[in-house]
């Protein structure tokens, strides 16, 4: 293979790389987001500098169910996601992720740096609750729950603002923290990373009362951020696409 098919590749390996170029198409994306109050202090010391705490003193649970993705095909993510200020701007940062699948692992760690382990994550429905579970080593270490579509969010009088409240958030500038050790041990790569969802088109969403268990664990450390109070428990399906992202920091530049 010559040099310029050798850079045309999406990824490794040469044969059958992981994963294809993008942007990244998303249909039916489904989501259990869980927001809550934790520890102002906790919360600091879990954002990488410059980013600092926005003030709300909250975190957001995901539990994401994807059966439609571009490249990746079907799978399942889990992960916590904080609200943040960078350069005053309101960003959410990436703080832990757990997917069951290789391929957006692969491409999640080594294009936008996304904190991304393998882990067994599940959202289904049981009777009349929809159940998130996260599963690591065998473990369970968190579990959401939400009445079973409660509260009509876009049928429902009043509407826009809810809709437009949860497109605001879909489209918030993301960060990741993207570090990618060179082959002498040392960091090539040390960024913080920023992407926007585009193409954005809800199909569903709505509100109502959830709760959230998170199991200290070495290795899926999610309760590292307790749960002091709900604050709020939306669940929507969504269309997206994932295109590629910007370097906002570089740390071996700075």
């Amino acid at each position: 293979m010559h040099k310029q098919e050798i850079l045309n590749l999406a990824s490794m390996p040469l044969d059958s790389p992981s994963y294809p170029k993008g942007p990244y198409r998303f249909i039916d994306r489904e989501y259990l987001v869980i927001t809550y109050e934790s520890n102002p202090s906790t919360i600091a010391e879990a954002l990488p500098e410059p980013l600092i705490p926005d003030g709300s003193n909250t975190v957001t649970y995901e539990f994401i169910k994807m059966p439609d993705s571009s490249g990746f095909g079907s799978y399942c993510e889990s992960g916590l996601v904080i609200p943040a200020l960078f350069n005053k701007e309101p960003v959410n940062f990436t703080a832990q992720m757990y997917l069951d699948c290789e391929p957006p692992i692969a491409a999640g760690r080594e294009i936008w740096g996304f904190p991304k382990k393998h882990a067994k994550p599940k959202l289904y429905i049981i009777h009349d609750t929809l159940t998130g579970i996260l599963e690591y080593g065998g473990e369970k270490v968190a579990i959401g729950t939400m009445g079973y579509k409660h509260e009509n969010l876009i049928h429902k009088q009043n509407s826009a603002e809810d809709i437009k409240s949860i497109i605001n958030k879909l489209s918030k500038t993301q960060v990741n923290l993207k570090l990618i050790p060179d082959v002498n041990g040392q960091m090539a790569i040390a960024q913080l990373v920023g992407y926007q969802m585009t193409e954005l088109e809800l199909k569903g969403a709505w509100r109502g009362p959830g709760r959230l268990h998170l199991v200290p664990h070495v290795n899926a450390p999610v309760a590292d951020l307790p749960v002091k109070r709900i604050v709020d428990v939306t669940h929507f399906i969504v269309d997206a696409t994932l295109p590629y992202g910007n370097v906002l920091f570089d740390y071996l530049k700075k």
